[in-house]
């Protein structure tokens, strides 16, 4: 903002030189036509001296190669003239000789009101995009690093810009969002560390039962055959009871680990495949693998618009991630009352023994090589489209891979 107000004082002060500027210049030249007329009419004189006739009849000198000069004439004191003049004697003779400094007053008051205009106006777009586009920008500017920081409690003060108000809105939008995921995580992880403390808990009071049962049978204390067979079952008993637990914990930290929201809806399919299309167009042209998307009705689907664009985009990041790079492909079908849409690749490596559980979390097939990830783009599909009333399934075909995703039409 202080950059914006320094370059907006030079611009103001160097417009208001130039005006000042332009009006010496003007007034030199006044000053000096003003010396230049002086010198015409020593010329007309010297014409005088030298032609008797023009000094009888001075009206009939050719003033067309004089400048200044207006009209010249034997003098008359009682003769009203408008003009500025000078009066010179030739032979004993008087003659005004009249003259015009500058015609151009006007044109200088106009020429320094539409200066003067083009200030104030310049000043005026200075301040509003001052007040409307810089001040809003430069309160963004620490935005995002509030955001970065975690401060998501303090509301983002909105603004009826055309320009920003908007997006101000949007952001504001994003914080709450933001904030709530963050308070929704809090309060899972605490739901969740009460569960693994309470779950540890509960493991230590058949884990000290199988312990005393451990130790009576170390140290012989039990005398029949009948008593060590009960503490060996006791042990059993206890053993699955802990296993029961540990299963409880495992299934905790595998798939409650996020939660996945869907806001049921509808939206046509060229709404979803245009940001998709225009998006993946410039990305693959850039890796040099030929993009193609066939050719689809635009049928009206029953789903979540986010959502859908959410699988689609993991279903391409795969693609780009696991195939060979040479073609990606998006094709579309009909069946019965729901629309297929397909995305495939060349190259792939994955073995067949890895089909049936690559929509499994943190899954991670054969063909991932080097590849970083955490094994969970197919299950947040599987897990969306479920949601939607939709379904998810994947083939094998030779080198070629596709995933569908099975979308019900409204």
């Amino acid at each position: 903002m202080n950059r914006f107000k320094r370059a907006a004082t030079i611009i103001i002060i160097a417009e208001a030189l130039l005006i000042v500027l332009l009006n010496v210049i003007y007034l030199a030249g006044v000053k000096h036509s003003g010396r230049y007329y002086r010198v015409e009419a020593e010329r007309v004189v010297r014409i005088l001296e030298q032609d008797e006739d023009l000094r009888k009849n001075p009206g009939n000198i050719d003033l067309k190669q004089f400048t200044m000069l207006k009209r010249v004439s034997v003098f008359d004191a009682s003769e009203i003239c408008n003009n500025d003049y000078v009066v010179e004697e030739v032979d004993g003779t008087l003659y005004r000789i009249e003259y015009r400094v500058s015609e151009n007053g006007n044109a200088v008051l106009l020429m320094n009101i539409g200066l003067v205009t083009a200030l104030l106006l310049t000043i005026g777009v200075l301040i509003y995009i001052g007040k409307k586009v810089i001040a809003p920008f430069d309160k963004m500017s620490s935005l995002t690093e509030e955001l970065a920081k975690g401060n998501l409690s303090t509301p983002i003060k909105e603004e009826k810009s055309r320009f920003f108000g908007k997006f101000l809105w949007g952001m504001d939008m994003l914080r709450e969002n933001l904030e709530d995921s963050k308070s929704k995580e809090l309060e899972y992880q605490k739901e969740k560390k009460t569960m693994l403390l309470s779950l540890s808990h509960d493991i230590k009071t058949p884990l000290s039962a199988i312990q005393l049962y451990s130790k009576a049978l170390s140290e012989g204390l039990y005398d029949s055959e009948e008593k060590k067979q009960e503490a060996l079952l006791g042990i059993q008993t206890k053993t699955e009871e802990i296993k029961k637990y540990v299963d409880e914990i495992y299934k905790l930290s595998r798939e409650d680990f996020m939660e996945l929201s869907v806001n049921p809806g509808e939206v046509y399919l060229k709404d979803v495949m245009e940001g998709i299309e225009a998006y993946y167009r410039d990305k693959l042209s850039v890796l040099h693998t030929e993009f193609s998307v066939e050719e689809f009705d635009n049928v009206l689907l029953s789903c979540d618009k986010d959502r859908l664009v959410e699988c689609m985009q993991n279903l391409m990041e795969n693609a780009i991630k696991y195939g060979d790079g040479k073609h990606i492909g998006i094709s579309f079908s009909e069946e019965e009352d729901c629309r297929l849409i397909t995305v495939e690749n060349t190259g792939c490596t994955l073995d067949d023994n890895d089909m049936n559980n690559i929509f499994d979390s943190f899954y991670r097939g054969s063909n991932v090589g080097n590849q970083k990830g955490n094994g969970l783009g197919l299950y947040i599909v599987k897990q969306l489209m479920q949601k939607m009333d939709g379904e998810v399934f994947a083939e094998k075909d030779g080198d070629n891979f596709r995933v569908t995703l099975v979308v019900r039409m409204a």
